[in-house]
């Protein structure tokens, strides 16, 4: 989810609590998408699972003062060797939701050698903060502040079951970005729109204004599109929830070959629906 300053390469700010009773067939915000989005929901057995374990799934009140603060506080982590409600255990030892973002190693693009290089909280969040505090950031993710609220932002994450993976945007050698590729359908977005098994979201953040506005967000952004749908098999979409009044964070994914799918409210804001098909990618 380009970045989130208010730049050309304006990063996908992250998503509200979206955690609401309604389903995503009957929300009249999905009235917009066109008939391939607008498919009937069937919850996987992987959804319906991780939706039974989470007590919260369903409470719209809000999970903490962060304004529009995506909402990462995955369900925690179980023991593995601990039995599912099922009988079975949902969390696999060595099980990766998002298909081992460690290896996915790097990729070539016209601006340089990029890798998604899995965070490390006591290696990246002084940087990572800084950015967060970056006025222009700080519009859009509000976690602006001492270290500490990026710290719960970002360990929130790590220490959930592996539906979310906050990663540093490494460019040629240099950090310049901060990453969450997430599982939509796992994610309480998932109940705005009707969601597919495998789709997966994106957020960013480019953290130096000198790497903004010249293009390097959506020349990343489809890299990372790119790479999540060679590395994701089972992934037919790449989903992104930019504000809709982000209007340069809006156009980098359109120029990152993502289409607009659809106007939709969440609680605290307006998003665009942005989706990159694996079908059209080589056609945007």
């Amino acid at each position: 989810m380009p970045p989130t300053d208010a730049s050309a390469d304006a990063g996908s700010a992250p998503t509200a609590d979206t955690r609401t009773e309604t389903s995503p067939d009957t929300d009249e915000n999905s009235a917009g998408t066109d008939n391939e989005d607008t498919l009937e929901l069937h919850l996987t057995e992987e959804l319906a699972a991780l939706l039974m374990e989470d007590p919260d799934v369903g409470d719209d009140s809000p999970e903490g003062a962060r304004g529009t603060a995506r909402s990462a506080s995955p369900a925690p982590l179980r023991d593995a060797s601990a039995p599912s409600p099922g009988g079975d255990s949902l969390v696999l030892p060595g099980d990766d939701l998002l298909d081992h973002i460690v290896d996915w190693g790097p990729t070539v693009t016209p601006v340089g050698v990029f890798h998604l290089v899995p965070i490390r909280v006591e290696r990246d969040l002084p940087l990572v903060s800084r950015w967060m505090n970056d006025p222009a950031v700080a519009a859009f993710w509000a976690l602006a502040g001492p270290r500490s609220v990026t710290e719960d932002h970002v360990r929130a994450q790590l220490d959930g079951d592996g539906r979310s993976a906050p990663c540093v945007g490494v460019l040629d050698g240099m950090p310049m970005s901060y990453w969450e590729i997430y599982r939509a359908d796992l994610d309480p977005l998932a109940r705005y729109y009707p969601a597919r098994p495998h789709d997966t979201g994106v957020h960013l953040l480019i953290g130096e204004a000198a790497d903004r506005g010249r293009g390097v967000g959506s020349t990343l952004l489809r890299a990372v599109a790119d790479l999540v749908l060679d590395q994701r098999p089972a992934c037919a979409r790449v989903v992104a929830e930019p504000d809709l009044h982000n209007i340069p964070s809006v156009a980098a994914f359109l120029s990152a070959g993502f289409r607009f799918s659809a106007e939709i409210d969440l609680p605290a804001k307006r998003i665009a629906l942005m989706i990159r098909d694996r079908a059209l990618r080589d056609l945007l």
